[in-house]
């Protein structure tokens, strides 16, 4: 039975990427922060009782910022595989707290590389890059493009991405990185535009609220569905020699063109609904993302099965469906008068 380890478990990706490897009959083993409030929901569905026997879904306190505790796990779990999911990954809050992102994003995936270096062990390591870091460079964007990273977010994935490659070449370790665009489903976080005017618009159809504030509706980013993208993270660390690899659906759609949909979905003019407030926009911003991952569909095989217009129902259907449960309830979680712009 293999064994992966996931920094970031407990985001979007790595609870699908769990469910993923758990299907493929891995033991999986998670790191997870400490925190007074409960931090494990998105993967709560696969916990099993460690005293259950067969369990093969382990949580591990852990921190990116901490290099002996992960060198102590590394050396406990005997890891076959590595995700280092692990970020601050929101790129408007890197601007407000550069510092603690870079020593995450960059430091953090140091921190791995070297305990899997020191401690010697022969294991397969996954870097997630990010699309980030092309900034505006010319669309579409290949493993050939160069970076520009506009933000303290891209530019500690550039760091972490360029690390990864240095101890690859270095000292020989199997590293691939995936420098995956844009990755959307009914699990991102609560802050990220998707589900901002997904949740928006859930609200907003079931009269709770009646506006959404928006920053650059221009902005065009390569959306995809972050299920499908875990299997190309799995698929790069099955390949006998590591590279790099661009992950996306090689479309582009405006900010504006997904609420126009999100909306249209639940029978609305999204005009009737959004303004614009300039505070949500970017000191620097990315104005165009466009994923070319012909690389990736040729040498592993992959390819997206969930479009944009599927994608944007999915999520907001989600949306509506966990809205009208808590409404149905009464759950005191419904909290009204919420921001809905954090």
């Amino acid at each position: 039975m293999k064994k992966a380890l996931i920094s970031g478990i407990t985001g979007q990706d790595g609870s699908y990427l769990a469910e993923y490897l758990l299907s493929l009959g891995y033991e999986v083993h998670g790191l997870k922060r400490r925190s007074s409030s409960f931090n494990t929901g998105r993967v709560d569905h696969l916990y099993v009782d460690l005293h259950t026997s067969g369990a093969r879904f382990i949580l591990h306190y852990a921190d990116l910022h901490d290099a002996s505790s992960l060198a102590f796990l590394l050396g406990e779990i005997r890891p076959d595989e590595i995700y280092n999911l692990g970020a601050q990954s929101h790129v408007k809050v890197s601007f407000e707290v550069p510092e603690y992102t870079s020593d995450v994003v960059a430091l953090g995936t140091l921190r791995v590389l070297e305990a899997v270096r020191r401690t010697g062990m022969r294991c397969r390591f996954y870097q997630a890059s990010s699309s980030e870091m092309f900034g505006n460079t010319p669309a579409p964007q290949s493993e050939a493009s160069p970076f520009h990273p506009r933000s303290p977010y891209a530019c500690a994935k550039v760091f972490a991405h360029q690390i990864t490659v240095n101890y690859r070449e270095s000292y020989g370790l199997h590293a691939s990185c995936g420098i995956l665009f844009n990755h959307e489903s009914p699990r991102r976080g609560e802050t990220f535009v998707t589900r901002k005017i997904t949740r928006a618009v859930a609200r907003i159809k079931l009269g709770l609220h009646d506006k959404l504030y928006l920053g650059n509706l221009d902005a065009r980013r390569d959306w995809g569905f972050a299920g499908d993208y875990v299997r190309a993270m799995w698929a790069m660390l099955q390949q006998d020699t590591p590279d790099d690899y661009v992950i996306g659906t090689g479309e582009a759609h405006s900010v504006r063109e997904f609420a126009e949909a999100a909306f249209a979905h639940a029978g609305l003019d999204w005009q009737d609904y959004v303004l614009i407030d300039p505070q949500y926009f970017r000191p620097t911003e990315v104005f165009d993302l466009q994923a070319d991952s012909l690389k990736a569909r040729r040498a592993l095989g992959w390819e997206p099965t969930v479009g944009f217009a599927e994608l944007v129902r999915m999520t907001v259907d989600a949306d509506l469906a966990e809205l009208q449960r808590q409404l149905k309830g009464g759950a005191a979680a419904l909290r009204v008068g919420a921001k809905l712009n954090p």
